[in-house]
């Protein structure tokens, strides 16, 4: 009779095999074009080519492969001419656009961003693309306005974030994480913007058909600034609108407030305005979003481009995660189920990259915007 027991050598040789089974799963081929991880080679490349690191980034993996990819759609969005569109070129309509017209006919850009960024130095990273006409509205908040007014009246300061609330509120200092803004400056913005509210509110008169909206009350405020610093400045000198649903979330609320006394009844209607970025999202050939941050001035975007069935192109940036079911967090693919951004079987690009956008939205304007812009200065030298 055969004895079948197994010995101890054989037994832990099974579980050897077993677990190096369970191990070393067989390996399914991916596709031959699958790209591989690769970073940058700093033996072969400077490291002061920007743009060449910025490319090097689409291989490296993680938020640096998101990097990219906001690169390519950006610059998508740049880019885009009617005349190039399938659609257009295969479009026998007897009244659609000539050719000349729709070589001129661009993708519409809705940048959207939180005061804090205006009270950083990403402040003139935005007035460079609105100086440039290179968006082609702003959605932001409160801050977003005054700051950028304010810092025309007075300069803001670098502090450290730890600095004790306490002592600064002593000192009449104000601290917007490192950052440090003076009561001086609020005050001084008081008694620049009271006149402005006063010459608004005689302009009005008592007709409510007169009533303002927050982004004509905007575009004044850029009207009436004088300063080639200011973002808003620029808006209005090029036609861009900004709009500012939470106008009153601020120390220009607070201004609103002291006049309402002083002055009553100026009126800002704000149905006027939801009535004119819908219609600019509506009439976009395309539409492309920038979003940095969250909040109102993310989905005021977002919800815009429902009424178009979805936004064409879609970039955000922000550190924000999803797990609360905050809008500020979602990511893109959540606003494609409501329509606000157009899926990819429809033509949609997006990516979200989660990052401090002080850090990197100046990399990808550099990188895009920038890049072109001073290709177009050189074009012209030469």
């Amino acid at each position: 009779m055969t004895d079948t027991t197994a010995t101890p050598s054989q037994a832990a040789n099974g579980s050897v095999s077993s677990a190096q089974a369970a191990v070393f799963v067989q390996s399914q081929p991916l596709p031959a074009d699958t790209p591989t991880v690769l970073g940058p080679d700093f033996e072969t490349q400077d490291p002061n080519d920007l743009v060449a690191l910025l490319e090097s980034m689409s291989k490296v993996g993680f938020q640096a492969t998101g990097v990219s990819k906001a690169i390519e759609i950006v610059d998508e969005m740049r880019k885009w001419r009617l005349s190039d569109d399938a659609a257009y070129q295969a479009s026998t309509e007897v009244d659609k656009p000539s050719l000349a017209e729709a070589q001129q006919t661009q993708c519409r850009i809705f940048l959207g961003f939180t005061s804090n960024l205006v009270s950083s130095g990403l402040r003139e990273v935005i007035k460079f693309l609105v100086k440039n006409r290179m968006v082609s509205a702003l959605v932001t908040t409160a801050g977003g306005i005054e700051e950028d007014l304010i810092k025309c009246l007075g300069p803001t300061y670098l502090g450290e974030f730890s600095l004790d609330g306490a002592t600064l509120r002593k000192q009449g200092l104000n601290r917007i994480g490192n950052l440090l803004v003076p009561n001086d400056n609020y005050c001084k913005f008081e008694d620049w913007v009271m006149p402005i509210l006063d010459g608004m509110r005689a302009e009005q008169g008592d007709d409510v058909a007169n009533a303002w909206s927050p982004s004509r009350v905007i575009e004044r405020l850029g009207r009436e600034i004088d300063d080639e610093s200011s973002i808003l400045y620029w808006a209005a000198k090029n036609d861009i609108p900004v709009f500012c649903p939470a106008l009153t979330d601020g120390s220009l609320g607070d201004m609103i407030y002291f006049h309402s006394y002083k002055n009553p009844g100026l009126t800002i209607d704000l149905v006027k305005d939801i009535r004119r970025l819908n219609d600019l999202s509506v009439k976009a050939p395309k539409a492309g979003m920038i979003i940095l941050g969250g909040g109102v001035c993310k989905h005021q975007i977002a919800n815009a481009m429902l009424f178009r069935n979805g936004a064409d192109f879609s970039v955000y940036i922000n550190t924000g995660q999803e797990f609360d079911g905050s809008d500020s967090g979602a990511r893109p693919d959540e606003a494609v189920s409501w329509g606000k951004i157009k899926s990819a079987a429809n033509g949609g690009k997006n990516v979200k990259v989660y990052c401090d956008a002080t850090i990197i939205f100046p990399m990808i304007v550099a990188a895009t915007f920038g890049r072109a812009h001073w290709a177009a200065k050189r074009a012209l030298t030469a």
